[in-house]
């Protein structure tokens, strides 16, 4: 089972901190706006369900590990705090994001901007904080 957990925790928190930091800032400055807008929300949904699926793993791990009393552990919360963040930004937030890209490629240009800048701003902070949580969880977990 360690070996599954170390799988699920680089392929996971490795991804978000690969796509968030090397890959999205590369498409934006090799693309149009468009084009990398709409490959980086592709990769941002598949390490969604990267996330979840491997926070899955890592939770039933923790309890598998401890038992019971595994909820009682920091990177318990953790996964959980992780999970939360990916459950937000997948099916609360993307889909706002998606509907507000439709309505402005329907609409006059700048009609809906603000809209969508303020929710992709959410979404940003949102991974950032689910970054920031993986972080923490790697640097607690490396004992």
């Amino acid at each position: 089972m360690d070996g599954l957990r170390a799988l699920a925790k680089t392929f996971w928190i490795g991804g978000l901190w690969v796509i968030g930091i090397i890959v999205a800032p590369v498409l934006f400055k090799s693309l149009d706006a468009a084009t990398a807008g709409m490959v980086a929300g592709r990769l941002f949904a598949v390490i969604a369900w990267v996330g979840l699926v491997c926070g899955v793993i890592l939770l039933v791990d923790q309890i598998w590990r401890n038992g019971v009393g595994g909820v009682k552990h920091g990177g318990f919360w953790l996964v959980v705090g992780m999970l939360v963040c990916t459950l937000i930004n997948q099916f609360g937030v993307a889909p706002i994001i998606v509907t507000l890209k439709q309505q402005m490629n329907h609409a006059a240009e700048g009609l809906f901007g603000g809209g969508f800048a303020t929710w992709h701003a959410i979404s940003s902070l949102i991974y950032l904080a689910q970054s920031l949580l993986g972080l923490a969880y790697v640097w607690q977990d490396r004992a």
